[in-house]
């Protein structure tokens, strides 16, 4: 039996190196890590100022270093809502940051370093209250 490019088939997959690898940019397990981090219940983005101006908003922002092995070790900064359980939040934005990487690019946390930046009140309604 062949494939369709005429190449005998032989019923197994051939062995890991000799299908090729793929390379992950830093930079693209950088965006996967803060759109994690961004899409937890408790961050919050902050505003960015210059010389006092405001500059619109900055959300989660992680550093990536590459290990050998698919691990990397990721150092996030971020804002958490207040008032809130900090450790329980981190815990929970470890856990995304980790299946996300995992199941998108087979990476896995070697070490995870979180940086509060800041503490914003929760400013989304509670208890049905009208806005007006």
């Amino acid at each position: 039996m062949t494939t369709e490019t005429g190449v005998p088939s032989t019923g197994t997959a051939p062995e890991p190196d000799e299908r090729g690898r793929l390379d992950v940019d830093p930079a693209v397990l950088r965006k996967i890590v803060e759109h994690a981090a961004d899409t937890a219940p408790a961050t919050r983005h902050r505003t960015r100022t210059v010389a006092g101006l405001g500059m619109g908003e900055a959300g989660p922002s992680a550093k990536i270093t590459p290990r050998p092995g698919g691990e990397v070790d990721i150092r996030l900064s971020l804002t958490l809502v207040y008032p809130g359980p900090v450790r329980a939040a981190v815990a929970e934005i470890r856990e995304r940051v980790a299946t996300d990487l995992r199941r998108m690019t087979g990476h896995r946390l070697r070490s995870f370093v979180v940086e509060v930046d800041a503490l914003q009140p929760d400013r989304a309604p509670r208890g049905g209250g009208r806005v007006s």
